[in-house]
């Protein structure tokens, strides 16, 4: 989510000074910290990727252009980019890093965009981690007290011991109003940062007590592993509180973007390509110690778009490596709602989405307490693809042996085929679906191409005589579409005016199509002047994940010319982009005016045949162009 991020802080720290560190970076300087770089011609490095295994360099830096990317993995970006995934920082604590090497004083705005000044909440942020950091302390002591009996029963009968405990900085919040809040206070913390913290809150008598009480506590830890917040889990039947407890919004804890364990789980995550979404606190911890290190989980709300975003970053998740996202649930009814709710969530990950549900209905937890931690590991090991469950609990919902239900089982299971990120797999999964329906393969394929494109669920799919196939990636005319978007990305200055004159429609590769048009809502290839932020403004602006991922790859990727390209080169590049199409509507000009009657529709006649010697004239002119001549 990259793009999103750096939307989000572009909005703190100011846009010029953001390019300005860009400018300023030698990205080359920057990544030899961490991979030894050599000569790869053409003014490029070459190394071997920090972010896979690998035993030939495929990781390129091209320090004209400020990017790098790996044809490995299909990681790329920037030098910004490359600080967030290698050391797991936030947009903003990359840029602040780059600034500080190269000494950059960064100027911020307020959220309105109003006028430049220096960063109002550069020390609350350190104040209200060390606020977190002393409470963490505090509930931690909290824990051995006679008071806290029912804390520690409460972990060792789900199977935490000590160790475990203290290796999660579990606490307990006593049977008092103002402990901590008294205890804080005395260490220099102010009654507003205690609120602004979530640490405390004002009572109906406006004194400030604790805002956790009589709680077991698990700190909130962010990527960077600052406590930022508290989960707090009820003990005893005459608390009128929910059964969990979080702190709330605050300027440091957001909780859609928060995962619990993320901190302990982050290098494994990033190093098996594997997460493990688990619904709670204790199964966290569970599954780690089973074993099972990449286990996260949300805090105190669904897994959403954020929670999404920081896995992608975390897994590396582009078309070149996909990753493995395993959701854990309970195999009740709100488990299964879940887990349907996760597929739609499926289509923002590039990788591969499963679920494990315990056939005891357990959470990982419970399942290690009853039958081990090699039953923990098992359990994501047997874990099938998340469409495959979708699709057996949709259909399940009705009546197989009447053709009612079938039909009906159909039309709901359909779109869930459609919605297939990997083309490729749809078809067998038509199959699978008619099989599983008992039905013949045929109504199923129409019923999935009209879901496909947007019908209703018994509507008949147009036919598509005139959508042209998506081309083969390595077919000649791809190429030559590849070709023009690396001219674009590489040398806007040289190509863009060309470029641009190009229509968008002239690009038949769905992901170019996407390129092309994220090049155009950057502004086009004409307004820019090259470099790093080019590439990322063109990153920023395309939607398509398969597209973003190809930004960094053509970004770096030599052209197919021997030598600096040229206004000729360009020329011939855009001449033979645009041959294809026009040809082609040659042929469909001259095969429609062979069955028009010239007499009854003399008018229309000549109108069709006066355009076919229009673009026959194009396309002399195109084949002089592509043939070299300007």
């Amino acid at each position: 989510m990259y793009a999103e991020e750096v939307a989000e802080m572009a909005g703190r720290i100011r846009d010029e000074d953001i390019a300005l560190v860009r400018e300023r970076t030698s990205i080359d300087e920057v990544i030899s910290d961490t991979v030894t770089l050599k000569s790869a011609g053409g003014g490029n490095l070459k190394g071997l990727c920090p972010f896979h295994d690998e035993k030939s360099p495929s990781f390129n830096v091209s320090p004209a252009r400020n990017v790098w990317y790996c044809f490995g993995c299909g990681a790329g970006g920037d030098a910004i980019k490359f600080l967030m995934d290698a050391e797991h920082l936030s947009f903003v604590e990359s840029v602040e890093r780059l600034a500080a090497r190269a000494g950059l004083q960064l100027r911020y705005v307020e959220d309105d965009r109003s006028a430049p000044r220096a960063r109002p909440q550069q020390g609350q942020r350190q104040r209200l981690v060390a606020a977190h950091a002393a409470a963490v302390e505090f509930y931690r002591a909290q824990l051995t007290t006679a008071g806290a009996r029912a804390a520690r029963e409460f972990l060792a009968q789900r199977g935490f011991d000590r160790a475990a405990a203290e290796r999660y900085g579990c606490g307990f919040a006593p049977d008092a109003w103002d402990l901590l809040t008294k205890h804080l206070r005395q260490q220099g913390f102010t009654h507003d940062e205690l609120v602004t913290a979530g640490l405390s809150r004002p009572s109906r008598s406006g004194s400030l007590i604790d805002r956790f009480r009589r709680r077991l506590l698990w700190p909130i830890r962010d990527l960077t592993g600052d406590v930022i917040g508290f989960g707090a889990r009820k003990l005893f039947d005459d608390d009128d509180g929910p059964k969990y407890l979080n702190t709330p919004e605050t300027p440091i804890y957001k909780k859609s973007h928060v995962l619990y364990g993320i901190d302990q789980a982050k290098r494994e995550i990033a190093k098996q390509g594997k997460v493990v979404v688990v619904e709670g606190y204790t199964d966290v911890m569970a599954c780690h110690l089973a074993g099972v290190p990449t286990a996260v989980a949300t805090c105190g709300t669904a897994f959403g778009t954020d929670h999404i975003g920081v896995l992608r970053r975390l897994l590396m998740d582009t078309d070149a490596v996909a990753g493995e996202i395993i959701f854990t649930f309970d195999g009740d009814a709100a488990g299964q709602k879940a887990a349907l709710r996760a597929f739609e969530d499926d289509q923002r990950f590039v990788g591969r989405t499963f679920i494990a549900v315990s056939p005891d209905n357990m959470d990982p937890c419970e399942l290690r307490l009853a039958k081990g931690d090699l039953a923990v590991r098992d359990l994501v090991a047997r874990r099938e693809p998340l469409v495959d469950f979708a699709l057996r609990h949709m259909i399940n919902r009705y009546d197989l042996d009447t053709v009612d239900g079938r039909v009906e089982a159909m039309r709901r299971a359909a779109p869930l085929v459609a919605k297939i990120k990997d083309r490729e797999k749809r078809p067998e999964y038509v199959r699978k679906l008619a099989g599983d329906l008992g039905m013949e393969i045929e109504p199923v394929q129409r019923a999935v191409l009209a879901a496909a494109n947007g019908q209703p669920a018994g509507a008949a799919a147009a036919p598509a005589r005139h959508a042209p196939a998506a081309p083969n990636v390595d077919s000649p005319r791809s190429m030559v579409e590849r070709e023009a978007l690396k001219l674009a990305l590489q040398e806007p200055v040289l190509a863009g005016p060309m470029f641009d004159a190009v229509e968008a429609a002239e690009y038949r590769h769905p992901v170019h199509a996407a390129l092309r048009a994220a090049i155009a809502a950057a502004g086009g290839a004409a307004t820019a002047t090259g470099g790093a932020v080019w590439i990322e403004q063109v990153r920023d602006a395309c939607d398509d994940l398969a597209g973003q991922a190809l930004v960094g790859e053509l970004a770096v990727e030599p052209l197919r010319i021997d030598g600096e390209p040229d206004p000729r080169y360009v020329s011939i590049t855009m001449a033979r982009l645009q041959w294809g199409s026009v040809t082609g509507r040659i042929k469909d000009l001259k095969s429609k005016i062979q069955r028009i009657n010239p007499v009854s529709n003399k008018d229309e006649y000549f109108a069709l045949f006066g355009e076919l010697l229009s673009l026959e004239q194009h396309a002399r002119a195109l084949r002089e162009q592509a043939a070299g001549g300007l």
